[in-house]
């Protein structure tokens, strides 16, 4: 078997379209683009946009100015933790990292800034590390005796 005895499939190369070439090409005279109007013409394309003639959606939208800033680049995002997440914790660990946090499934592994908050009681003294802290989350933490440690 060599590659040059293998027979052509049947439709496997389509002829080039030849418009415009009489009338028996069954192409000829308007060349299928119908009779007059603008699709008729050369050129005589529609912009994508364009809606038939009523106002484009594009003016309908009010005009704002500073459209292109975006504020959430400069976002700064939290993994929050509560104080009752931090008593669940094993109970020979005192001191609480982003490490023991991760091992412990209460932030993910990309987090990067950690706040703790408030919620819940914690009944032992932990030394607590973290980038932010809220008032209720110090106050419960320092009356069970444990230390605030902001990064």
């Amino acid at each position: 078997m060599k590659l040059e005895i293998l027979p052509k499939n049947k439709g496997l190369r389509r002829k080039k379209k030849r418009v415009g070439r009489g009338p028996s090409s069954g192409h000829g005279k308007t060349s299928g683009r119908g009779h007059k109007g603008q699709k008729a013409r050369t050129g005589g394309s529609v912009k994508p946009t364009f809606e038939g003639g009523q106002t484009p959606l594009a003016k309908k939208l009010p005009y704002s100015r500073g459209r292109g800033f975006k504020n959430f680049d400069f976002k700064v995002e939290y993994s929050v933790v509560n104080v009752g997440d931090l008593d669940s914790i094993d109970k020979s660990v005192s001191e609480i990292t982003s490490e023991i946090l991760i091992e412990n499934g209460l932030i993910r592994r990309n987090a990067n800034l950690i706040k703790i908050l408030g919620n819940g009681e914690l009944t032992r003294s932990l030394s607590v590390k973290a980038h932010k802290f809220s008032a209720t989350a110090k106050k419960k933490i320092e009356a069970a005796g444990g230390k605030i440690l902001e990064l």
